[in-house]
């Protein structure tokens, strides 16, 4: 079939459900969830109702029957096969990176394919309810899409359940039957636009950020009004010429236009504030500086935007002019601290370049900074009263940070640390606000970048790269989890792993959880980071775990089966995960 009947195909198919749910709409039940549902997700100890658990990203459990001294018990209480594991395009397969989300007994959850499962938990065991597959297709979407077959997860709205799929749609499943109610195409592949990250509802709408960021797309974070499925506002991560932030691109041959920026990791929300805070990935090309100059706004930036309208309220950018593939996608966690002067109220975000970052999430005002990486060679630090790259002039064009470490076109070749995965990749950190400590999980790499000069005004197709060079010979990489105190900024403790944190944590009083992508799920001391537990689930770990609650029982639960983009470009580093084979399970855990 050839992209323009697919193309045709989805067009009617999305015009038939949405007219199908407009004249049929289902009826309400009373465990429907609603903005007030979300606003007191934190409270909610018994479900994760929510991507963070709370519209904060905390991913913090008060659940505390499984603590630092039984967690020696603690054993599979129940497993449940998944599907999903099928490649597709260049993918040889897909994996899981979701978090579930638990309502009341329930469990919802992805496959990298996007197919949504019931599950319900309330007989001390797993019975699927339903399945619903998006019948994607394979070969298409995942010859477009950049980093794996992904995907993370879900929202619920009403009785629905809102999901993405990794060729652009947006669709809404009936909770009770499993049935779609109604879809729309957001992104377009086309373009290379895929959907990877789970949605994130407020208000009567789902926000939807956009990947595709080493194809040449031109980013954006999109909002639909789950009521109408209509758009309501779309905002552009790359300036179009003559908006602001347009003057960072100061090239003559109207680079913004596949200037990357894309914005695949759900994002948070401040209700006092009415704002969103979202992170955006790197400039494209991704490694030839020199084809953009400038500081290239908005990428490797957090944006603070206004949740009806899509305005812009503020940004912080991390890393101007990126030469290293440093994406700024990750999380904004919104913690608030008393103070002397007035409760303190922060947006933190730990950075793929290496550096965790506080921002009061009111101005955008850069508060502290600290590395979380043992090698850290791009720069010798961070301005303290800026936060910006000590090298960084901003009367260049073209940053060189550490000269014998950026990649130019007369350096062609060069040794960077962080490695292109990143510090923090896309992974979860979580944050106890009992002991104010907040967890990091770390890729510790190094890699070798080469620099390829990028062609002008390029005419791409889906699915084509558009880098400046790439990532070779990656050395050793291993893995660490990081805390951080919030009140001092300071590191105060470390965990290291044989291998990387490609999965994310979830924070309970007294434990900190954490899989392996060899397949080994620990548990740690919240304060010491001591190592108290371990199971092997005999398949790679790469989503990050939760803790729940169901008849008054404390669980813990994790996806396993190994997917992105690892065992494509990075195997190298990680020789031992070489003999991890793809795998698609649910594993819940509890005591005695």
């Amino acid at each position: 079939m050839t992209h323009f009947f697919r193309r045709r195909l989805r067009q009617i198919l999305l015009a038939a459900t949405s007219a199908l749910v407009l004249a049929h709409a289902p009826a309400r039940a009373g465990n429907d969830v609603t903005q007030e549902t979300l606003l007191k997700a934190d409270s909610d100890t018994s479900n994760w109702i929510t991507y963070g658990r709370d519209l904060s990203a905390h991913r913090y459990s008060p659940l505390n029957q499984i603590n630092r001294a039984n967690v020696k018990n603690l054993k599979v209480t129940w497993t449940l096969q998944l599907g999903g594991v099928e490649g597709g395009g260049i993918w040889s397969h897909g994996g899981l990176e979701g978090t579930p989300i638990i309502q009341d007994g329930f469990m919802y959850a992805t496959d990298g394919w996007g197919s949504v499962y019931k599950i319900d938990m309330q007989k001390g065991h797993g019975e699927l309810v339903w399945k619903m597959d998006p019948k994607t297709d394979h070969d298409w979407a995942g010859a477009v899409a950049c980093c794996g077959v992904d995907n993370r997860g879900v929202a619920l709205w009403g009785d629905q359940v809102i999901s993405h799929t990794l060729d652009g749609r947006m669709i809404a499943t009936n909770k009770e039957t499993g049935e779609i109610l109604w879809q729309r195409q957001i992104a377009d592949p086309d373009k290379s636009e895929s959907i990877t990250a789970a949605p994130l509802v407020i208000k009567d709408m789902a926000i939807t950020g956009v990947a595709g960021g080493e194809y040449g797309v031109r980013g954006w974070i999109a909002a639909t009004d789950l009521n109408t499925h209509k758009e309501i506002w779309r905002t552009y991560t790359i300036p179009a010429k003559g908006e602001p932030g347009s003057e960072t691109w100061k090239d003559s041959y109207n680079a913004a236009a596949n200037g990357g920026g894309a914005t695949w990791v759900t994002g948070t929300y401040d209700p006092q504030t009415n704002t969103l805070f979202w992170g955006v990935g790197n400039p494209g090309p991704d490694w030839d500086h020199e084809f953009r100059p400038g500081d290239n706004l908005y990428s490797d930036s957090t944006l603070a935007l206004d949740a009806d309208t899509g305005k812009l309220k503020w940004h912080y950018q991390y890393t101007p002019n990126d030469a290293f593939d440093y994406d700024a996608v990750s999380e904004s966690v919104l913690v608030d601290l008393p103070g002397n002067g007035g409760k303190q109220r922060l947006s933190l975000a730990a950075q793929r370049n290496g550096f965790a970052y506080a921002l009061d999430r009111d101005t955008g005002k850069f508060l502290w900074g600290l590395p979380f990486v043992k090698q850290l060679n791009w720069t010798k630090g961070l301005d303290p009263n800026t936060g910006k790259p000590l090298e960084y002039d901003p009367k260049l064009d073209v940053q060189i940070y550490q000269a014998a470490v950026t990649p130019t076109r007369a350096n062609a070749v060069s040794l960077i640390c962080p490695g292109s995965m990143g510090g923090k990749n896309w992974t979860p950190s979580a944050y106890n606000p009992d002991l104010k400590l907040w967890y990091i999980p770390v890729i510790e790499s190094c890699n070798r970048i080469s620099n390829k000069e990028a062609p002008k005004n390029p005419k791409l197709k889906p699915g084509e790269g558009f880098t400046g060079g790439g990532p070779t010979d990656p050395v050793k990489i291993t893995g660490s989890i990081a805390a951080v105190d919030v009140t001092t900024g300071k590191l105060v403790a470390k965990h290291e792993t044989e291998f990387p944190q490609l999965g994310g944590v979830v924070a309970t009083p007294e434990l900190i959880f954490a899989g392996q992508p060899d397949g080994e799920l620990i548990a740690l001391d919240a304060k010491s980071l001591e190592k108290l537990w371990s199971f092997q689930t005999g398949a790679g770990l790469n989503a990050p775990p939760i803790s729940f609650a169901v008849n008054g029982k404390q669980y813990i639960a994790i996806l396993a089966g190994l997917g992105g983009a690892w065992d494509k470009w990075y195997i190298d580093g990680t020789p031992g995960l070489r003999k991890i084979q793809p795998g698609s399970t649910l594993y819940v855990f509890s005591v005695d």
